[in-house]
């Protein structure tokens, strides 16, 4: 066995490290399949389908994801991240994103039907003719039947 064959059984590496490095190898699996799908369908194509919220978040995705691979790019080249401006914008894409959700989050609130609302509190506080006694005549039981 040579020395490119024990690297890759992962001899030389403790098994956590080992373990770290078989998750890393899956998800860029999984990174490189979604890239695939993606790229199978032209940006025109997919963008016609979509409406404009819809556009805005894949565009938003699209933004951080390139940005994100940069950032773990940067740290294989011996590169902090954090030092570097890949990091403000991040987070400038994650404030577009938080945007997005807000209006989002705008669009499936429930609105309110002043009408019925109006309806409800009315028919709440509705009372029988029976029920509009006097409030004298209600307190002056209620004492009669403490007493008894």
């Amino acid at each position: 066995m040579d020395m490119a064959e024990e690297d890759i059984n992962g001899d030389e590496y403790p098994a956590e490290i080992q373990d770290y490095l078989s998750a890393f190898e899956k998800s860029l699996g999984c990174v490189d399949e979604m890239l695939k799908t993606m790229m199978s369908v032209s940006r025109s194509e997919l963008l016609q389908k979509l409406d404009p919220l819809e556009q805005a978040k894949l565009d938003l995705v699209s933004a951080y994801t390139l940005n994100s691979m940069f950032w773990v790019y940067l740290a294989t080249q011996g590169i902090n991240p954090k030092d570097h401006p890949v990091k403000q914008e991040l987070e400038r894409i994650r404030t577009y994103m938080n945007r997005v959700k807000e209006l989002t989050d705008k669009k499936k609130a429930s609105k309110l039907d002043k009408g019925a609302a109006a309806r409800f509190v009315r028919n709440a506080l509705w009372e029988s003719a029976s029920e509009k006694e006097p409030a004298s005549k209600i307190s002056n039981k209620a004492k009669k039947r403490k007493m008894d």
